[in-house]
């Protein structure tokens, strides 16, 4: 029997599982799915858990259930593609024939001293409550520094915003604007909502140093008494490890097949993938769905596709607290009330209709 592993429960893999399961597997194809949690998370809600304003229960959806789908838990240490074996920390190996790797992704610290060891991530569900815990065990007046204005780091303020009013929340960002990604008007109009929240924005800022409750911006010292990193992204050390070709980013580079160049039996899914858009959910389930075609065609003794349409991205949403958002939707931008129903909307069906 041909043997499916799929490391990491995340978008791409939870959709490789709604695809072949519960008709699709063939008979003679068996999976195993390992994470380290016993449920998939909704990592695009991380932000929340950590400001406090939705509990640990409204961002975890079970694994399918499937006689031939076998649930491991446990945390991967690396990947060895002669021997086609998956080694786990204090656990016997796991040998696959076919591999889809879907680690994502862990913070990029930029070589900035001290960033890893004193600052909170919202990278994991794990480093998210610990974020929770030191954010809301704080006192009133004390200050938050979050370091990135990108939409992690935008809605992270927001929501905390939300969450205590009590707090001196400071963003620090790069660029001359937040959200450098969206157009201007949107910048804008998430801007002038933190300026009227009382959320101090600190454009144009250079962190060369992190200590202790300190933010060390342009080598000027600001204190801050929890600070939160959101100021980039890199592959997980496991794929980091992986002696393969990767782009400039450190993302594995694929055929169109998504596999290995030299390896069809290898695939790479979500955030560790080379592809020409940033990494995003959306992003990760389209090429699951790509995937599945390829290996249905393998399994059955057949050519998969040569290449396949590029993955159409339906837009983002942010949010703005509970009742204001922001986004790109087919090129068009949304702020207001309405793109942040529309992002409500996609979660719910997502948590409860598997997308």
């Amino acid at each position: 029997m041909k043997h499916l592993v799929l490391l990491g429960g995340g978008y791409g893999n939870m959709r490789v599982l709604l695809r072949l399961l519960p008709n699709q597997l063939p008979d003679d194809v068996k999976i195993t799915l390992i994470d380290r949690n016993p449920y998939h998370c909704l990592k695009t809600e991380y932000y929340a858990l950590a400001a406090g304003t939705i509990s640990d229960q409204h961002i975890r959806v079970t694994f399918p259930e499937h006689p031939r789908l076998t649930a491991h838990y446990g945390d991967v240490t690396g990947i060895d593609l002669q021997t086609k074996q998956v080694h786990l920390h204090k656990q016997e190996p796991i040998a696959y024939d076919d591999l889809i790797i879907g680690l994502g992704c862990e913070d990029k610290y930029h070589n900035v001293p001290g960033a890893d060891e004193f600052t909170y991530s919202i990278q994991t569900i794990d480093k998210s409550r610990d974020a929770y815990q030191a954010l809301n065990n704080l006192g009133a007046n004390s200050v938050v520094g979050i370091v990135g204005g990108g939409l992690s780091g935008v809605e992270l303020a927001s929501e905390l915003r939300e969450s205590r009013s009590d707090l001196t929340i400071k963003l620090f960002d790069r660029g001359k604007h937040i959200l450098s990604m969206f157009p201007e008007r949107l910048s804008k109009y998430v801007e002038d909502w933190f300026n009227e929240h009382n959320v101090e924005i600190i454009s144009s800022s250079n962190v060369t140093k992190v200590e202790e409750h300190t933010i060390y911006n342009n080598d000027e010292a600001v204190h801050c008494d929890v600070i939160v990193w959101t100021a980039g992204i890199q592959p997980s050390k496991v794929v980091r490890d992986l002696e393969v070709e990767k782009d400039a980013q450190g993302r594995v580079v694929l055929t169109n097949q998504h596999n290995l160049p030299n390896d069809e039996h290898v695939y790479v899914v979500g955030d560790c993938a080379s592809l020409p858009h940033a990494p995003s959910a959306q992003l990760a389930e389209g090429q699951a769905e790509q995937i599945v075609q390829v290996l249905l065609k393998r399994w059955s003794g057949e050519e998969p596709p040569s290449e396949f349409p590029p993955i159409k991205l339906k837009g983002v949403l942010g949010s703005l607290g509970k009742k204001h958002g922001f986004g790109l939707v087919a090129d068009r931008a949304l702020i207001g009330r309405v793109p942040r129903l529309l992002k409500s909307g996609i979660l719910w069906m997502y948590k409860y209709h598997k997308g």
